[in-house]
């Protein structure tokens, strides 16, 4: 199998219909029913990605993902919940979850985002062999490292999540560029569902408030009003 993956869902009929559809894509795959189960075979095995539900027996899946995240080694986490609030998928985000599916859900869309994840990883492999003097782009007071994985604002580092870090390094890389949010989810997300823009949204608000002075008149990231987004240029 060419990857492993931990399911950390309480529901065996969902765990065991990813599992099997996982295996259609030379996934192999763990089950935990619970938080304190999920977590202790996650320390005891070694994992190339987390499903992770929110709603578990023991401990929830916030406190799952935010102890997953505290470990030295990263590792994608997908949260699969039946909570579809806003509030609740900027809390698993602001976590460290990478990606959310609310149920019920379709499983091609599933296997999509888990692909995606995949390629993203294999992205930042790619990107950790950059030559030194690429591997940093400055603008103003902002400092991105893409080896490193770092950000900083005026000498002060920004702690950002994963996909937060992906979101910038892609319009850092294209200043001036213009994106819409469906060429944003393709190109960050590595998917594009019809309804899904609202994600580019919440991320691109967050990103804002992290690393803009005033996030209500931005100097780096740029609404272009009936198009989309854009880095400022040099």
């Amino acid at each position: 199998m060419s990857h492993k993956i931990l399911i950390i869902e309480d529901d065996p009929d969902i765990a065991r219909l990813v599992k099997m559809h996982l295996q259609d894509i030379d996934c192999d795959a763990d089950i935990a029913s619970d938080g304190n189960a999920g977590i202790s075979r996650y320390k005891a095995g070694s994992y190339d990605l987390v499903v992770l539900d929110l709603m578990l027996p023991g401990k929830d899946g916030i406190s799952v993902c935010r102890e997953l995240r505290a470990g030295e080694r990263y590792v994608p986490i997908l949260m699969l919940t039946a909570k579809s609030s806003e509030l609740d998928r900027v809390l698993g985000l602001e976590m460290g979850a990478d990606d959310y599916v609310t149920k019920p859900f379709s499983i091609p869309e599933l296997i999509a985002r888990i692909k995606a994840l995949f390629r993203r990883v294999e992205a930042l492999s790619s990107t950790a062999a950059t030559a030194v003097g690429e591997q940093i782009i400055r603008y103003r007071d902002l400092s991105v490292d893409h080896v490193k994985h770092q950000v900083f604002i005026a000498g002060r580092e920004v702690d950002l999540t994963a996909r937060e870090f992906d979101l910038l390094t892609c319009f850092v890389r294209h200043p001036g560029r213009v994106f819409s949010r469906a060429q944003l989810l393709d190109k960050v997300w590595g998917y594009n569902h019809e309804g899904y823009e609202h994600t580019v949204n919440t991320h691109i608000n967050r990103l804002r408030a992290k690393i803009e002075r005033n996030a209500a008149d931005p100097e780096y990231i740029l609404t272009v009003w009936g198009v989309g987004y854009k880095f400022a240029e040099q």
